[in-house]
C-alpha cells in the first residue's frame, strides 16, 4: 500500500500498524528458522514487504522523521518477547537477514536517501533538520550491512566529517559492529576528543557494550579496567554493565553463559558498595523461565550462586534474587 495513502490514517495509527507488520514478519522468520531441519539460507521476506520498504524510501512523504521510524524494525528483545520461548539466536538471525535483504534489494534507493539528505547548512536542532538526520542515519545503518568496503568507507567518512554529535554517534554505533580497522580508529579518536566530557564518554562505553561483535563480552570485561571506569559511578555502571546486560540481548544471552557469569560477578562485587544499584542490575536474570536450554539453567544457576553468598548478601540483592527464583 502506498505510503501516501497510509498517511491518511494518521501518524500514530500508521506507526502502530507498521510496527505490528514488521514484528510479525521478523517473528515468523525466527519461528521458521527454529523449525527448519536442513541447513540453508532460510526464509526470505515476501516481495510485498520489500516493495513496501521501497515505497517508504521513494513515496514522496515529506515527514522525514516519520519515514525514519518506518524504516526501523522492532528490536530483538521485543521480537523475542513475541515468542513462547525466547530463541535469541534465531531472532537475531531472522532480523539481520531481513535487514540485509532490504539493504541488498534497495541499495540504490537507500544510497539516494542517504546522499539526498546531506546538508551544507549550519547545524540546527529544529525538528525538520533532526528528522533529516535521523532518516539519513537509518539509511546508512542498512547500507553498512552489505559487507561492502565502500559502505564501510561511507560510515568512516561520516564519522570523520560530521559537524554534530548525532551524526558522529550514529556513525560510531554502526562502525562498532563491524570487523574493520575503521572501528578501532573511530573509537580511539572519539575517546581522545571527548574524554573530558563524562556524559559523552558514557555514550562511548555504551556503544561498545551494545556491539553485536562476538568479542563484546571480552571488550566489556577489559573496559572495567579502563581509567575512566569506576564501579562507584552509577552512570558509568549503567553505560557499561547495565547497557551490556539489558541492551545487548545477543551477547548477554550467549549460549555459554558467559554474560550471566559476568553480571553475577559484578552484582557480587557491588553488593557491599552499592546494594541498591546491585539489585537493579540483577533484573535481566529475572525472566529465566522464558528462555530455552541451556540459557534457562545457566541463568538460574547464577541467581542461586548469588543467594549462596549467605549472610554477606545485602537485603536488597537477596530480595531480588530470591524473588526471581521463587516467582
Amino acid at each position: 500500500v502506498p505510503v501516501a495513502e497510509n498517511a491518511l490514517f494518521g501518524r500514530g495509527v500508521y506507526l502502530v500498524v507498521w510496527a505490528w507488520l514488521a514484528a510479525g514478519v521478523c517473528s515468523a522468520g525466527a519461528l521458521d528458522l527454529t523449525r527448519a531441519l536442513p541447513p540453508g539460507p532460510g526464509p526470505r521476506p515476501a516481495q510485498g514487504f520489500i516493495d513496501a520498504m521501497d515505497n517508504i524510501l521513494t513515496g514522496g512523504v515529506d515527514d522525514k522523521a516519520l519515514l525514519a521510524q518506518m524504516l526501523e524494525l522492532p528490536g530483538e528483545e521485543y521480537l523475542g518477547n513475541q515468542l513462547g520461548i525466547v530463541d535469541v539466536d534465531a531472532v537475531h538471525a531472522a532480523r539481520r537477514r531481513l535487514r540485509q535483504t532490504i539493504a541488498a534489494k534497495l541499495k540504490q534507493p537507500l544510497l539516494d536517501t542517504y546522499h539526498g539528505n546531506a546538508s551544507n547548512r549550519p547545524y540546527s536542532p529544529d525538528a525538520a533538520e533532526a528528522g533529516r538526520r535521523r532518516l539519513r542515519n537509518a539509511a546508512l545503518s542498512y547500507l553498512a550491512l552489505l559487507d561492502d568496503p565502500e559502505m564501510t568507507a561511507l560510515c568512516a567518512e561520516q564519522y570523520g566529517t560530521a559537524d554534530n554529535m548525532t551524526d558522529r554517534i550514529a556513525a560510531l554505533q554502526i562502525l562498532s559492529n563491524l570487523e574493520d580497522g575503521a572501528r578501532d580508529a573511530a573509537l580511539a579518536d572519539f575517546y581522545d576528543v571527548w574524554k573530558a566530557d563524562p556524559n559523552v564518554i558514557d555514550k562511548w562505553f555504551m556503544i561498545q557494550a551494545t556491539s553485536s561483535r562476538p568479542d563484546t563480552l571480552a571488550a566489556v570485561t577489559g573496559l572495567l579496567d579502563h581509567p575512566d571506569f569506576s564501579i562507584r559511578n552509577p552512570n558509568r555502571l549503567r553505560s557499561l554493565i547495565g547497557a551490556f546486560s539489558s541492551g545487548n540481548q545477543l551477547r548477554f544471552h550467549a549460549a555459554d553463559g558467559g554474560g550471566y557469569r559476568f553480571l553475577a560477578d559484578q552484582v557480587l562485587r557491588l553488593n557491599a558498595l552499592n546494594p541498591q544499584v546491585a539489585a537493579r542490575l540483577l533484573s535481566p536474570l529475572g525472566p529465566w523461565r522464558r528462555f530455552g536450554e541451556p540459557r534457562k539453567s545457566l541463568m538460574k544457576a547464577q541467581l542461586q550462586r548469588i543467594l549462596d553468598t549467605g549472610e554477606n548478601l545485602s537485603p536488597d540483592v537477596y530480595e531480588i534474587a530470591s524473588k526471581s527464583l521463587s516467582d
